[in-house]
């Protein structure tokens, strides 16, 4: 079996699936064997957990690479009517990652995969980030206020400093995210007393509480 078979199998996907299928079946695989899932006592599962969760990066990542460099490669030239990238607010192709500082407030990035990139001191403000893939983005100093961060996935995310406050929480995953120093006064993460954001691992040393208590 080639290592590209590989990949697709441990997605459970047939060989030539699209990156939304790929990406669709990482973030299904992610949520069944998230450790977070799995009773803490439950040594073997646990780290049958961790493994299925490093080849499921893995084959995400290879299959990503190798369909983003096929896209670029048979990228046709945009037509004229087409507006420049820059009246739009929608990010621009996976091959550049650095979106620092960008505006995207208001903007609606729901569904979209921006795993990776660099979104540091972005504006951010009041955009929609429903179910948006984040997996090891940088959103340091960015400003996330009243954005909607409704079952986002920010697994690893680089969060110090970040502006949360008034966001949309809920559903969010946020599990091994440096939320060092972020401010999350009036952040949305709980529905009565029961916590609704998942922060398995994640470093709140210095941050603001929704409550507006600093994190010890």
């Amino acid at each position: 079996m080639s290592d590209l078979e590989r990949y697709y199998r441990v997605l459970e996907l047939e060989p030539g699936a699209t990156l939304e299928e790929v990406n669709q079946a990482y973030k299904d695989l992610v949520f069944v064997w998230h450790p977070d899932r799995i009773p803490k006592e439950n040594l073997r599962l646990q780290q049958k957990a961790q493994d299925k969760l490093k080849a499921i990066n893995e084959a995400r990542d290879k299959l990503r690479s190798l369909k983003t460099k096929h896209q670029t490669t048979h990228h046709s030239p945009p037509s004229h009517h087409e507006p420049p990238p820059s009246q739009t607010n929608h990010p621009p192709a996976k091959h550049n990652p650095d979106l620092s500082g960008k505006d995207y407030s208001r903007a609606n990035l729901s569904n979209k995969d921006l795993s990776g990139r660099n979104l540091s001191y972005a504006n951010l403000s009041g955009a929609n980030l429903s179910d948006t893939f984040m997996h090891k983005v940088n959103l340091r100093g960015a400003n996330l206020s009243e954005a909607n961060l409704f079952r986002a996935n920010l697994l690893l995310a680089d969060m110090r400093e970040a502006n949360l406050r008034a966001a949309n929480l809920i559903g969010a995953d946020l599990s091994g995210a440096d939320l060092r120093g972020a401010d999350l006064t009036g952040a949305r993460i709980r529905s009565g007393e029961r916590l609704l954001v998942k922060l398995i691992g994640a470093n709140l040393a210095g941050a603001i509480m929704p409550d507006g208590a600093i994190h010890q």
